[in-house]
């Protein structure tokens, strides 16, 4: 079912009149009946979780936000899309920008939040220029600003450009960059509901999540639940890339089997070629090898059972001519190169796992390094304020346990 992409082919769409023309901003008629807590749960029901990689149910995290605080409310838009293997919420800032918006919009009424702040990757110059278009043109016909609609409520979104730092992509990182900070992710407790942007109650939606919440709010909660799994309900973006014949983003109904979407939407693996491995969630999951995809599922319990995880749905395909250990090298690069520094198990643990790295790709390893490199992941991973060193730990371990035979045989 199309409740993200519906828009994505229709000329214009990022414009106003297209939306409009479309049922764009009519859930704000339903919205505006309801009180804040009926929204939540609304949401609840709905089934709804974060589309930004974790998976938490959205009312839930909304619903941890303190009831008639004294002060501000703060929702947070993360659109820092930095996991490599990941575009689509860049798809839905240009192609969709309003949708976005209505669905800021209701997060903010349910929260009780009056400021939203957009806190966008700094590389998506164009998505950030066409989401502003979007949100000077809300202003001027009062879906945004004072009294929305007539209403008492009233919201104002700001867009801040990141700095195209990765770790920004995590929520306290967020946060402490908007606040004009280095963007060092914080202890958690306090969590950012109770204590987030200037000390705030805060709530991080993804890009994608916030999407999907016009259409709940205009049709209620049950037609949503009804789509994908008891567990995992709803529609979900997957952008594929790599070794298949049409990459692109696509809108799946949650459990769809991992193969049939390779050969159905991604056009199968390209050059009959082989299949080889897929990281279904992002570069900072575990890989799966052709044999593992072909019992899983498109959905958050599928993919655990599988030992990976669904995450932002950046997925990457691989066929048999894949070079593992070159894949890994890129990955440690990455990763060592992302890391803030912050805690010496990610800092020190990601340089020492780039180096080992270096010295098999230049055919000076031996066997031994890959169980030193086990043995790092293995103390970086949950050992650190946020999951980044698990981000590294997780590639590490899943390549090195599922293809060491193809690592032995490029070390002494």
């Amino acid at each position: 079912m199309q409740i993200l992409t519906q828009n994505f082919n229709i000329m214009n769409a990022n414009r106003l009149s297209a939306y409009l023309g479309r049922d764009g901003y009519k859930s704000l008629g339903r919205l505006f009946s309801l009180r804040p807590e009926d929204v939540i749960e609304e949401v609840k029901k709905s089934g709804l979780r974060g589309r930004g990689g974790a998976g938490f149910p959205t009312g839930t995290k909304w619903g941890f936000v303190p009831k008639n605080s004294d002060g501000p409310v703060y929702l947070c838009v993360n659109a820092d899309e930095g996991e490599p293997g990941t575009f689509k919420d860049r798809m839905l800032l240009e192609r969709d920008p309003h949708k976005l918006i209505e669905g800021t919009i209701i997060a903010s009424y349910a929260i009780g939040a009056k400021t939203a702040y957009v806190y966008i990757r700094g590389e998506y110059a164009k998505p950030c220029k066409i989401l502003s278009a979007a949100i000077a043109e809300a202003y001027e016909n009062n879906f945004l600003g004072k009294n929305i609609l007539g209403k008492d409520f009233g919201l104002d979104i700001v867009v801040q450009r990141g700095a195209g730092a990765y770790i920004c992509g995590e929520e306290t990182s967020l946060i402490s960059s908007l606040e004009g900070l280095r963007g060092y992710p914080k202890i958690k407790p306090p969590f950012p509901a109770i204590k987030g942007l200037f000390g705030r109650p805060t709530v991080v939606n993804n890009v994608e999540t916030l999407s999907s919440l016009p259409f709940i709010v205009l049709n209620g909660w049950e037609p949503y639940s009804k789509i994908g799994t008891k567990k995992s309900p709803g529609t979900k973006l997957i952008s594929v890339a790599g070794h298949v014949n049409k990459p692109g983003v696509y809108e799946i109904d949650m459990g769809l089997s991992l193969i049939s979407f390779i050969e159905k939407y991604a056009g199968g693996v390209w050059k009959n070629r082989r299949l080889k491995a897929i990281i279904p969630g992002g570069s900072s999951f575990p890989v799966l090898s052709a044999e593992e995809c072909a019992n899983v599922n498109l959905d958050y319990e599928s993919m655990i059972s599988a030992g990976t995880m669904l995450g932002s749905g950046g997925m990457i395909v691989m066929d048999e001519t894949t070079d593992m250990v070159a894949c890994l090298k890129v990955l440690t690069d990455f990763y060592h190169h992302e890391s803030c520094g912050q805690c010496s198990p990610c800092r020190e643990g990601s340089g020492w796992a780039k180096k080992i790295m270096d010295r098999i790709v230049a055919g000076l390893g031996t066997k031994k390094d890959l169980d030193l490199l086990l043995d790092i992941a293995d103390n970086m991973a949950g050992k650190t304020v946020c999951v980044f060193a698990d981000a590294l730990a997780m590639p590490i371990k899943s390549f090195i346990t599922k293809f060491r035979a193809e690592f032995e045989s490029r070390c002494l």
